[in-house]
């Protein structure tokens, strides 16, 4: 793990900076102005120090299927998330989490966390044996080694079990949690305070999670742009269109139409119609490839092309070859984004089905739905880390257009060790 600081007039400017160096994967970390020192300081503008962190190739998720595009197909441009020139950015190196003499307070972590690690510490209880004077384990807990019991203090330890406990409990997989206590085991020094190793723990979430992907902007007289909607029936996807069609056409401006491929049932059609005529904003159902292509055609000074899937089991390979064959036909005539929308509330073998299943079809990125019908948020880590894919939205409702958010790593991370968002 990377982590550096950059220095400029602004946020942006820095960050842009960044993104030279470092590429554009990096993970804003924290941003405060700097402190003006020395009498001169009364005639130099104001600068802004922005934390930044990436991940190193061998830290990276790894997706376990790949998908090869067709060579007909076009690239999906990325657009820069920050834009600025080029400045006098001071760059100064900033060193891993391993121990507090490293510690640093301009990472600011615990501003991250809140009041995390006084929620945490409030947690840790010490339950000590009278014959054998250690922390008792449960079944399921880590047990560190003999010689690493030595090294690691009550507080320590307690944080470990707590940290293994907790993640469990929020149905983060076990390998992923067996990977981050033992990170902490091997940072962990002799008398250091747990909050260190709770800021690494935090940090390292954070990248595995990495910087959202929602959908990107697109310059006036640059579209149509193809955002297609995959996933199985029941998770939401019609009123998550709705909802980003809204924001579009509604706060953006933007020209969206909306199609669906879904004529196995007649209610979705129906919904989106519905609310195609509220955003006042085209809307066709299409029935062949043959449609979809003159649907391009007539749609072609639009800005963005809705396209809503028919919901199917992702074992029924007939209803993914079609959808398969419409994302084929649109990649020959436009740039394509699509979106696999996963419930929240799904299952995890199911989801790691789901998420292959599609994986075999197209690359794509994810869009978590129903966040507010579970209290355990694991299954978000879980799914980036199987399959690499980034995540765009999450959805916290059925209210439209209010109830989405772009992805925020950080607050998901708050929430699997334990705080309160």
């Amino acid at each position: 793990m990377i982590i550096k600081k950059y220095v400029g007039k602004t946020e942006s400017e820095a960050t842009e900076e960044a993104k030279k160096e470092l590429g554009q994967n990096i993970v804003v970390m924290n941003v405060r102005p700097l402190k003006k020192s020395g009498f001169f300081s009364l005639f130099q503008s104001q600068k802004i120090e922005v934390t930044v962190a990436l991940e190193e190739e061998a830290e990276r998720p790894t997706p376990q299927r790949t998908y090869t595009p067709d060579k007909n197909s076009k690239p999906v441009p990325r657009t820069p998330l920050v834009e600025g020139s080029q400045s006098d950015v001071i760059r100064e190196p900033v060193k891993l989490i391993k121990s507090p003499d490293i510690i640093d307070d301009s990472l600011a972590i615990e501003e991250k966390l809140d009041n995390l690690s006084s929620l945490l510490e409030k947690n840790i209880k010490y339950n000590i044996k009278d014959d054998e004077k250690e922390p008792v384990l449960r079944e399921k807990e880590p047990v560190p080694s003999k010689s690493r019991k030595n090294e690691i203090s009550d507080e320590n330890l307690s944080f470990i079990k707590l940290l293994y406990n907790t993640l469990i409990e929020n149905e983060v997989d076990e390998i992923y949690v067996n990977q981050l206590t033992d990170e902490v085991e091997k940072i962990t020094k002799p008398g250091m305070p747990f909050d260190f190793a709770l800021a690494n723990v935090y940090q390292k979430m954070v990248l595995k999670f990495g910087k959202s992907e929602p959908i990107e902007d697109i310059p006036s007289g640059q579209g149509p742009r193809a955002e297609i909607f995959i996933g199985p029936t029941g998770v939401g996807k019609t009123t998550t269109i709705a909802k980003l069609a809204s924001e579009l056409s509604v706060t953006q401006k933007k020209k969206v139409a909306l199609l669906t491929v879904d004529t196995y049932r007649i209610a979705a059609a129906e919904q989106l119609r519905t609310y195609a005529s509220i955003l006042e904003i085209p809307f066709r159902v299409i029935y062949s490839v043959e449609e979809m292509k003159q649907a391009a055609e007539d749609f072609r000074e639009y800005d963005y092309i809705f396209v809503d899937t028919a919901g199917h089991s992702q074992h029924n390979e007939e209803l993914k070859t079609d959808i398969e064959n419409y994302i084929r036909t649109l990649e020959d005539i436009m740039e394509c984004e699509n979106f696999l929308v996963l419930s929240a509330t799904t299952k995890y073998r199911d989801l790691i089905d789901i998420a292959d299943a599609y994986s075999e079809v197209v690359a794509y990125k994810l869009i978590f739905t129903k966040m507010d019908e579970t209290g355990a948020k694991g299954n978000l880590y879980n799914v980036r880390m199987h399959t690499g894919a980034p995540i765009s939205y999450i959805t916290n409702g059925q209210n439209v257009p209010d109830d989405i958010a772009i992805f925020d790593a950080q607050r998901i991370v708050k929430n699997l060790l334990g705080g309160n968002n």
